[in-house]
């Protein structure tokens, strides 16, 4: 099976402090991938390299082939990501917020109702997002990950702050997502739990 994603060597630091430290990573495509690691041992820092938000002091990182750090805008077509700070207009409504981000990246409208019904969403795109719960966000911003169809899809703690309905329910459609979008899906947890309930392959720094 090919690689989505391939890090040799990968590393960042900020002064004194290693963030990331030599990481080898080979993500095969169409897998759920679980990067694991405690709070603070860089996954936040190693997805902004592998997304060219960040540059590396050493190492390579590449999605389907194309190096981020020297092909920036080509790799960062190839991923869709869902992190933390997801930046919505409460004030708009699920497809009013998608038409900004799919008229930033030059897509058709007909991609709104596309990402809506991946996401199983369809039914809540009219109304507000100050009116969406946590998991209804989550999913918003998945859908906003997915619009253009990316090969690879970066979810950066996905199931924070949900309640266990809420925990449960993201598990399951984690678990689809290749199926539903033929994606390769790189999920980062602190939780070996969580992890656990969806990878296909697991990766730990």
């Amino acid at each position: 099976m090919s690689a989505a994603i391939e890090t040799r060597g990968l590393t960042r630091r900020f002064g004194d402090r290693t963030a990331v430290d030599q990481i080898d990573m080979t993500v095969p495509a169409r897998s759920v991938y679980g990067f694991l690691g405690r709070n603070g041992a860089g996954k936040t820092t190693t997805i902004k390299l592998l997304l060219g938000l960040l540059l590396p002091d050493a190492g390579s990182a590449r999605i389907h082939g194309l190096d981020v750090a020297r092909d920036r805008l080509a790799a960062a077509r190839q991923v869709g990501a869902l992190l933390e700070a997801q930046g919505f207009y409460p004030h708009l409504t699920g497809r009013e917020n998608l038409d900004v981000s799919r008229r930033l990246l030059g897509l058709p409208a007909t991609e709104i109702d596309r990402v809506l019904a991946t996401t199983d969403m369809a039914a809540h795109g009219r109304r507000r997002v100050a009116d969406y719960s946590l998991g209804m966000r989550q999913r918003l911003g998945l859908a906003r990950a997915m619009l253009g169809a990316p090969p690879v899809l970066v979810l950066d703690e996905p199931t924070n702050g949900l309640d266990p309905e809420g925990i449960a329910d993201m598990r399951r459609f984690l678990r689809e997502l290749p199926d539903r979008t033929s994606a390769t899906v790189l999920v980062s947890s602190h939780l070996l739990g969580e992890i656990e309930q969806v990878a296909t392959h697991v990766g730990i720094v």
